[in-house]
């Protein structure tokens, strides 16, 4: 598949079997954790379809003038992927394999610059590589040591435009009906700013420990109100007894 601007041009080819994919290891040791739980909520709320991909620090490609370009996003969510799962093991190409990336997250490195580079030539940067190659639709980028999301919309010209959060300082993905935030608080014992999802109705998408303990509250609750019921039942049932009248069973 073929796709021509007046200074490139671009093809969706499969990565060859022998080529080698950067190893570079990932800047920060939290952005793993980060992603993971990007992920979790999606899944546990129902929210990934079995056809999606969210590949973390994984490799997509296009070709860009006769010459490959990988790119490994922090997070990625691909709505759709057309191929067997195990024809992605190493790398994916829009187009080829499926649907463009709805949404792509950088974590801020400790050498800034990298995930706003617009440099157009091989290689392209990665802001240009979202942008004009592969037509992220939404681009995020996350300071998580100051809690900053900045995120980009690509609009009617092709060119990414920064996004005003709305009063909950929280971004509208309308391609995945859900709005993406920061939060602060802990897990895994990580204390500190956070990427989260929420639905339409503002309700946040919770994490697999946060289920369980929101699960344990409503069967404490539950035992409560049944101990409360037990306890009404034998104060009634003492009152009948005083008034020389026996309480049925």
């Amino acid at each position: 598949m073929l796709a021509n601007s007046p200074s490139y041009t671009i093809t969706w080819e499969k990565l060859p079997d022998d080529f080698v994919l950067p190893d570079d290891p990932v800047d920060n040791i939290n952005q793993p954790t980060l992603a993971a739980a990007l992920t979790e909520s999606l899944e546990l709320a129902g929210k990934l379809p079995d056809s999606a991909l969210t590949p973390t620090n994984y490799g997509i490609c296009a070709t860009f003038n006769g010459k490959i370009v990988v790119k490994a996003p922090d997070w990625a969510y691909i709505p759709h992927i057309t191929v067997k799962r195990s024809e992605v093991e190493r790398s994916y190409t829009p187009r080829l394999q499926g649907e463009i990336p709805t949404l792509v997250l950088e974590f801020l490195s400790e050498t800034e610059g990298g995930e706003y580079s617009i440099k157009p030539t091989y290689p392209p940067g990665k802001f240009f590589y979202y942008e004009q190659i592969l037509l992220v639709q939404n681009y995020g980028i996350f300071d998580l040591e100051k809690g900053i999301l900045a995120l980009y919309r690509l609009g009617e010209n092709q060119r990414y435009q920064l996004e005003d959060a709305n009063e909950d300082n929280r971004y509208w993905i309308p391609e995945m009906q859900l709005f993406l935030g920061v939060w602060e608080g802990q897990r895994e014992n990580r204390s500190g700013y956070w990427l989260r999802w929420w639905d339409e109705a503002g309700n946040l998408l919770l994490w697999r420990n946060e289920r369980i303990e929101q699960e344990r509250q409503q069967a404490e609750q539950e035992r409560q109100r049944a101990e409360q019921e037990r306890q009404r039942a034998e104060r009634l049932a003492a009152q009948l007894r005083a008034a020389g009248i026996e309480p049925e069973e």
